[in-house]
């Protein structure tokens, strides 16, 4: 089949798993804005996505795009060296005008899985897990905490817990991964999908550079209120 076999191919899947996942993270993001504005209807969303069989459907298809994005470009990386052989070890000269993060794309990669592991520790497994063990309560910290309460996962995971400036910092740092990677990743898969061209190509830059900072910023926003206010509203 052409789209594993071929290189072209290969990019294909790259640039449509990755453009699947740019979406969800502009939903998720959206979804986390609400808990600046209220708790309950924060937790009303998480409820809505708990563990229902769609919330797992849709987890699953989750799981399999970041397989799929993860491993096909293991495999181009790969290929990449392999075709550059000796020369791999060469010091060359930095090709104008491409940015460091272009040509580093794989170990932003690497770095927004780690990020995503902890995330899934944080919150996937007491929340949507713990909800599909039966668990109709987690203690964390000595506190109570039910796995569709949402807001107060995150208000103990960024304010409340033994080492939350650390795991707020660490959040920073994966943000700022996922920015690098979304803004170069954008316009690179619509390039590669045939939707770009010569006027097209810089606009699509420029509309890669606002998405990416703009989720970015949602995402890193509800981190910075939580991990300075806690439950604690921003003014009154």
């Amino acid at each position: 089949m052409w789209l594993v076999d071929s290189s072209i191919g290969r990019k294909v899947v790259m640039s449509v798993t990755g453009l699947a996942l740019i979406l969800f993270l502009t939903f998720h993001a959206s979804m986390n804005v609400v808990a600046l504005f209220s708790a309950e209807g924060y937790n009303m969303i998480c409820e809505f996505l708990g563990a229902n069989w769609y919330a797992v459907v849709a987890t699953v298809g989750l799981a399999a795009l970041m397989a799929l994005h993860f491993v096909f470009a293991t495999i181009l990386t790969l290929q990449n060296r392999k075709a550059r052989g000796s020369d791999s070890y060469a010091v060359t000269a930095k090709p104008e005008k491409v940015e460091w993060y272009s040509q580093n794309m794989y170990v932003l990669g690497l770095i927004i899985c780690l990020g995503l592991l902890l995330h899934l520790w944080h919150f996937w497994y007491n929340m949507m897990c713990a909800e599909l063990m039966g668990h109709s309560v987690t203690f964390a910290g000595g506190n109570a905490l039910s796995p569709s309460d949402g807001y107060n996962w995150i208000v103990y995971t960024f304010h409340d817990q033994p080492g939350a400036p650390l795991y707020s910092l660490l959040y920073m740092v994966w943000f700022c991964a996922i920015w690098f990677h979304m803004n170069h990743g954008i316009w690179s898969a619509i390039q590669t999908l045939g939707w770009s061209g010569k006027i097209w190509h810089s606009r699509w830059q420029c509309i890669s550079f606002i998405w990416s900072t703009i989720v970015v910023l949602m995402f890193a926003v509800v981190v910075i209120k939580f991990a300075i206010w806690g439950d604690a509203p921003i003014c009154g």
